[in-house]
């Protein structure tokens, strides 16, 4: 079968009809966001990542003046390990994964508290130079890790919004793009702790 210059410009003319279609349907629009948002997933995980590395130093500095805080200190560590040990793949961001990396980070975080709570027994350790400094580096995280859920959570938005609405909703289902999860506020945050002396 022969295929005649009328023809040739015909399947040129579909061929550039489709390619003006879909980067004019958002698709590319979509690939754009759903690469921001992993971007910004792998600064949430170098952030927590930069907490578990300042964990061993800080509990080595405690263990050194608190002895007898050893229960304290192991709970620390093993939630640190369960912390690390839970990973998110990027192309997989969905509300439960999401859950599942919050839930092991939050018992992390609460552990720390105990931590820093059990230290204020101890003036020695808390004038100690390393402790401060630690505990310092230590706040500054938790800092950027509010930075890095909050900005996570805005490229989530974004990339949700554009992925759910007409028409890129009938693109998105075509070639996959499905709505990521976000950081939720941990259980019971909505109410103020109890201050007592």
């Amino acid at each position: 079968m022969k295929i005649t210059p009328m023809k040739r410009l015909l399947f040129a003319l579909i061929g550039l009809f489709t390619a003006l279609s879909f980067s004019s349907c958002g698709y590319n629009t979509m690939v754009s966001k759903d690469e921001n948002v992993k971007a910004k997933w792998a600064q949430v995980e170098n952030a927590y990542q930069r907490r578990a590395d300042l964990i061993p130093n800080l509990v080595a500095t405690v263990k050194g003046a608190a002895q007898h805080e050893e229960s304290t200190l192991t709970a620390v560590v093993e939630a640190r390990a369960k912390a690390t040990s839970v990973t998110v793949n990027p192309d997989d961001l969905s509300e439960e994964a999401i859950a599942k990396f919050q839930q092991s980070q939050d018992a992390l975080s609460q552990s720390i508290g105990r931590l820093l709570v059990s230290v204020e027994a101890y003036p020695d350790l808390k004038a100690n130079s390393n402790f401060q400094e630690l505990q310092a580096q230590l706040e500054g995280t938790e800092n950027r890790i509010a930075v890095e859920r909050r900005a996570y959570n805005e490229a989530v938005q974004d990339y949700n919004t554009t992925v759910r609405s007409f028409p890129n909703n009938i693109i998105a289902g075509i070639f996959g793009f499905k709505p990521k999860g976000t950081f939720q506020a941990a259980a019971g945050s909505d109410k103020a702790p109890t201050v007592s002396f």
